[in-house]
């Protein structure tokens, strides 16, 4: 990929960014990997390899895209979605369509950093279908500003046809959160296999509210959705985890697990289990409580502070 001279200044702060959010900038300029560089309303970067093509173009506030695996192909290397936003306030808009034909296979990885933002709303809204035997990953990963003014709202809607393989792992834990709002629901046919995997950790008056909705509607479809929450301070978080089991042969299980520490943070979680047909198993955890005194007790008679016991704790929940 080449970035236009008339971007190179604004590619350099998208690239610091997506560095401080995990990402390794270099992918992004590598030809044989698929990649989007947006910024802000506009798309500055671009590139595409054989099976994969993209249109994508400008609205309001923001940017659109439509990605295509085509049929059979297996992408060997994940495609980079980078989304970055310089200023300090504003409101950035980003609708995502993938198609992953039958047979396809593909792994994406996205960061969106906002670390110099004070008073942003992000609105993500992803389509998914997923073809018969094909198989999709997605990598998010979220780096914000420590200011706490970054307001994220994420929907992802997927459908998975026969035999078909849908990951979503989404992560937010390195930064403040700010406000939070996340819905991820997927309507799963014959065989098919999704997993929804959350990290977010919450700090100061971070507010979280995720919803994750597994429609098993095929029979013999299988699928996971596990939330891992971590409230300090005096954060707000409502977590819903669903699994409707509409299908014979066809198993759902959910899990949340919360982790609480300050006397000021104000959580809950709720599982929904609904079933319509008798030969359908759903399954469900749900957990809320402080940090191991266990093992916080071990670290801390090893020599750490409880401080530096409670985040070593935390920081493996969250890995």
């Amino acid at each position: 990929m080449q970035i236009s001279a008339n971007y190179a200044n604004e590619f350099e702060k998208i690239a610091e960014a997506y560095e401080k959010s995990g990402g390794d900038a270099s992918n992004l300029l590598d030809k044989s990997i698929s990649s989007i560089i947006i910024s802000g309303d506009k798309i500055i970067g671009l590139n595409t390899v054989k099976g994969v093509e993209i249109e994508s173009g400008t609205q309001e506030k923001g940017v659109w895209a439509k990605i295509r695996i085509l049929k059979g192909n297996k992408i060997e290397k994940p495609i980079h979605l980078c989304t970055g936003f310089l200023g300090k306030e504003g409101e950035q808009r980003v609708n995502f369509d993938f198609f992953i034909e039958d047979d396809a296979e593909v792994s994406f990885i996205s960061h969106c950093s906002f670390p110099w933002s004070t008073k942003l709303t992000h609105k993500m809204v992803a389509n998914v279908h997923i073809g018969k035997n094909a198989v999709m990953t997605y990598n998010d990963e979220h780096f914000h500003s420590e200011a706490g003014g970054v307001t994220l709202i994420s929907d992802t809607h997927a459908v998975v046809e026969d035999g078909g393989k849908y990951e979503n792992n989404f992560e937010l834990t390195k930064t403040r959160v700010g406000t939070l709002k996340v819905r991820m629901d997927v309507d799963l046919k014959k065989n098919a296999v999704a997993k929804f995997d959350s990290k977010i950790r919450g700090k100061e008056d971070d507010e979280i509210s995720i919803v994750e909705s597994l429609g098993l509607n095929g029979e013999g479809a299988h699928g996971i959705a596990k939330s891992t929450v971590v409230a300090t301070d005096r954060t707000r978080a409502r977590i819903i985890n669903e699994a409707f089991g509409n299908a014979p042969y066809s198993k759902g299980h959910i899990e949340c697990n919360e982790i609480t520490k300050g006397d000021k943070v104000d959580v809950s979680t709720l599982p929904v289990l609904k079933v319509t047909n008798d030969l359908s198993e759903l399954t469900h955890e749900a957990s809320i409580g402080r940090v191991n005194s266990e093992q916080l007790d071990t670290l801390m008679a090893k020599g750490m502070s409880e401080d530096e016991a409670t985040e070593f704790i935390i920081r493996g929940i969250l890995r």
